[in-house]
Parts: structure tokens; sequence; C-alpha cells
């Protein structure tokens, strides 16, 4: 009877355990091979191993309990290693996060790792993105205050995650966001006030230095919206420190840094018009000082990506713009201190039953971006620099766009898309003696329904270049058998002359299976080198070829 009462106690308690318990569980594997076109598989990150099989591994558990409380651990595995293309950092099998938390109406307290963001990030930002291997947690202490519903104060305390251990810097952190509107007693409209403070504190080996191992960073910010229109401005001053050249910091080239952003719209039903304006200067801002311009992006304490249209396609993701934060005096001929530009956005929706618009309308949108280096006096030999406010350099990039999007009847839809590219190799990559190459893209995809879940849907892409190296075909078919399958098979193949990709071809296929809260794929084929970019954030990856595989679930 004991036995029965326990037995029966227990399953309660594991059942009231499993109500408020959430699991998440994500396998990302790869079978890299040898390939007679690309060459033989090798792993600059892990050059003493020669595992072809890679996995990692995440299973992440939420617990809900006592009301107000959560506690979350995340359990990661890199074995037998990380995935190609992935910090040698991420290695065995441990513990990755893990937090308690405490949550009510006016008090918000977490303790162990976690993640925040002040402003639009750039003073401020952490986060996780599994696909670009970035999970930049703070581990210790966050403390959210809301003293009435207007005013929120957080202060926050912690080193950076880097791999399974943390950075030597540590950052302090206070934000508050202050509704005015309120105060004002604002009907029609809102105004908001954001004022935030962040330091990294990082000691050094340097005798007698030219910087404080206390970095101080500034921010203000301002939001405005009434009715269809928004406005919204950010300052942010970093005080002086170190530049950092080649993973060595030059004390004797000690510069402050700065941050402007602002952004403005409109938009009714079927308009839409936004544009945005940034200037950088000297914002690389990392926890541990020799880590800056990192090729895995850790150690990152705010955040800055490229504010340039974010496509969908293989050959318009080909040369991609990264934001230009870093100071590099790597050359007299080879200068950069930051970045000004901006992107503008248009869409127009044609109406329905009008000659352009046809019966079922036509959606029209554009882009429109443009990024340069900062004009100013540059003095190379005594390592120092003094920029122009709102001074263009040397050209970067630009990216115009046009995208039209036509729906002809129940079962055809189609899109055009129209990309005209300028990239200047030399400047944004650091490779000397490289010209600007300007590009023309075309694409065209079209999407046939073919009824009870079925669809098929094809992509045609050209690429035109002014540069012999480069001149790509790509194409795509995607076959969907219902709302849970779907198979697909996709090929670039460069005509150029560039030694790399010349007369390859860089083909997958694959497919997957999505039930409720799983979804399971399989693909083989080449990984391109270059740039991967998610959400403006790149990072470069080495060429590959194999059979990669993917479960997430959660329950």
């Amino acid at each position: 009877m004991l036995i029965l009462v326990f037995c029966l106690s227990g399953q309660y308690i594991f059942a009231q355990l499993l109500d408020g318990l959430v699991i998440g569980l994500e396998s990302n594997g790869a079978w890299y091979n040898d390939d007679k076109k690309t060459g033989p598989f090798f792993d600059a990150d892990n050059q003493d191993g020669d595992e072809h099989i890679r996995f990692n591994n995440y299973l992440r558990l939420n617990y809900n309990f006592l009301k107000n409380f959560s506690a979350t651990v995340q359990l990661e595995s890199y074995e037998p290693l990380a995935l190609v293309n992935y910090s040698p950092n991420y290695k065995g099998t441990d513990l990755g996060t893990y937090s308690l938390n405490y949550k009510d109406s006016k008090l918000d307290v977490t303790a162990g790792h976690y993640y925040t963001q002040f402003g639009s990030g750039l003073i401020l930002r952490n986060w996780e993105d599994r696909q670009l291997g970035i999970n930049n947690a703070l581990l210790g202490g966050k403390i959210e205050y809301k003293p009435i519903d207007a005013i929120r104060l957080t202060a926050l305390y912690g080193k950076q995650r880097v791999g399974f251990e943390t950075s030597d810097g540590e950052v302090y952190g206070f934000d508050s966001d202050i509704d005015l509107s309120s105060f004002l007693k604002l009907e029609s409209s809102s105004l908001d006030l954001g004022l935030s403070y962040v330091g990294r504190k990082e000691q050094t080996d340097i005798e007698d230095p030219n910087f404080d191992e206390l970095t101080n960073s500034f921010s203000g910010r301002l939001n405005y919206s009434q009715g269809s229109f928004y406005a919204g401005a950010e300052y942010v001053h970093k005080s002086e420190d170190a530049i950092v050249q080649i993973n060595q910091i030059l004390n004797g080239f000690v510069k402050p840094g700065s941050a402007i952003l602002l952004d403005a719209g409109y938009s009714q039903k079927g308009f839409g018009i936004g544009g945005t304006f940034r200037r950088l200067e000297n914002m690389a801002f990392f926890s541990d000082r020799e880590t800056a311009g990192n090729i895995y992006l850790e150690n990152m304490v705010n955040f800055t990506p490229a504010l340039t249209k974010q496509h969908d396609y293989l050959l318009t993701n080909i040369f991609v713009y990264q934001a230009q934060a870093l100071v590099s005096f790597a050359d007299p001929q080879l200068l950069k201190v930051g970045e000004i530009g901006g992107q503008l956005d248009l869409f127009y929706n044609l109406k329905k039953d009008t000659p352009l618009g046809g019966k079922y309308g036509t959606k029209i949108a554009f882009n429109a971006s443009y990024w340069a280096g900062l004009s100013g006096d540059f003095d190379y030999a005594n390592q120092d620099y003094e920029t122009d406010l709102l001074g263009f350099g040397n050209k970067y990039f630009s990216d115009i766009s046009l995208e039209v999007r036509k729906k002809w009847n129940s079962k055809w839809n189609t899109i055009f898309y129209y990309v005209n590219q300028y990239y200047n190799k030399r400047d944004v990559e650091g490779q000397f003696g490289a010209e600007p190459i300007k590009t023309n893209i075309i694409v065209a995809e079209a999407i046939h329904k073919l009824g009870k879940g079925k669809s098929l849907r094809f992509e045609a892409q050209k690429l035109f270049s002014d540069s012999k190296d480069h001149d790509w075909t790509g194409g795509t078919i995607e076959y969907n058998l219902n709302r849970n399958l779907s198979f697909y098979v996709n090929d670039i193949y460069n005509n150029g002359s560039d030694s790399d990709t010349e007369k390859t071809h860089y083909y997958n296929f694959g497919g997957s299976y999505t039930k409720g809260g799983t979804r399971v794929a399989l693909n083989y084929g080449r990984q391109r080198a270059g740039l991967v970019c998610i959400g403006g954030v790149c990072r470069f990856v080495a060429e590959a070829t194999g059979l990669t595989m993917s479960l997430t679930t959660s329950f």
C-alpha cells in the first residue's frame, strides 16, 4: 500500500511538473565529403581533426513554476566536433546557458544567462542565432523595474558567453524607457525617450596605457509616431579607447567612437515609404579588445547590422555588404574609420480591376541603399585622423532593387526581381588591387498551384557583371506535395574566370517534412565560400561539400 501511494504521488508530482515544462530539441548534422571539383575536405578551424561527421545539438528546457518563477537550461553538444565554419570554442558537451527568473507587474529579475537590447542595439544587444553560430548571452544578473506604467528602468552586469566559457571583460549597463506621451497627455500621438549607459571593463598587460580599462558608452534616443507617420533618432558616444589591429592593442592609437541613427516613414493601405540614415565612427565594441573583428562574431557588445535590402535569392547574395564599424589602418592607401549612408524603402499596391492592377492587383516594392567611408584628414604615419561630420568618402556599396508581385489567376503567381549593385571589394574586404564590381541581376519566379495542397515553384536567375570573373546563372525547382512535405533542387554556375568558382556547379537538393512542432530536413550539395548573412549580420564561411540533416521539435 505504501509503495502504491508513493507511485501515485510521484505520478501526480511529475504531471504537475510537466504542466509548466516546455522542451525544445534541435539537431544539425553534416557528413562532409572529399570533392573532385572543389578538393578534399579540410577544416581550417580544427586542423588536427579529420572528422567528416559533425553535429551541433541543442536541448532547451523552459519551466514555469510558483506563478512568477521560471527557469531555463540549454544543454549543447558539439560531438565529435562542431559543424564547419563554427568557432573552435564550441567543442564537447556542456551546459550552454542557464537562468532563473522572477517576474511580476513591476519587477523582472534574472540571474544566470540572459539576452537584452538597449534601443536599436547600437550600444548593447545580446542574442542567439544558431545558423550564424552566435550566442553572446551575458552571464550575471539583470533587473527591470517599472515604478509606474510610463517608466521602465533596467540595470545589469555580466560577462559575455564565449563557447562554454566567458569573456575576460565585464559589461555594466543601465537603460531607461520613458513614455513622455503620458506626462504630456498626448492622446493622438506617441513620444518615447530612452537613455542608456554601457561600460566595458577589461584589464590589459600594457604598461602605462594611454586609455582607461573602463570604456564608457552613452546613448539617447527619441521616437515619435502619429497616425501613419513615425520618426526616430538615436545618438551614441563611446569614450576614448585603444584601436585594435590584427588582434594587437595599439597603445599609441586611442580614439573615441560615435553613432548617429535617423529613421522616418509613412504608411497607409496600399502605400508605404521609409528611410534610414546611419553614421558609424569607430563603433566596434567587443567585451575583449583583442577579439575585435573576429570572423566568428564572438564578444560583440553592440549591434551594427548592414542596413541594406535582405535578398532572398542565391545570386543576389553573392556580393553582400557588411557594416564597416572598425577602424582599419592596414595600409596608407586603405584607411577606414567607419561608414555613412542609408537606404530608402517604398511599396505600392496597384488596385484590383485597374488597367495595371488587373483582376487581383499588383504589388510593387522598391529599395535603394548607398554606403561610403567617412571623409576627413587621415595621418597614417602618426596613427591619427579627424573626420567630417557628414562627409562622404570612398563609395563602398550601392544596391537598387525593384520587385513586382503579380497574381494572374487562382493557380499562378509570379515575381519579377531586378537588382543593380556596386561592390567595392578592395575597401569592404580589404583586398588590395581588387577592382569594384558592378552587377545587374534578374530573377523570375513562378508558383503554380496544383490543387489539394500541391504546388510547384520555379526560379530562374542571371547575374551580369562588368568583371570577367563573374557571370553567374542559377535556378530552383521546388515541389510541395502538401503542407507538410516538400522537395527542391537548385544550382548556381559561374561562366566567369574566377579561379575559386570557375566552371563549378554549386548544386543542392533535398527536402523537408513538417508535422506540428517537428521539422526534419535533409540536403546534399556544395556550399560556396563567401559571406552568409542573416538580418544584416554577415560572417564568412568556407567551401564545403556534403550531406546535411536537421531536426527541430518542441513539446
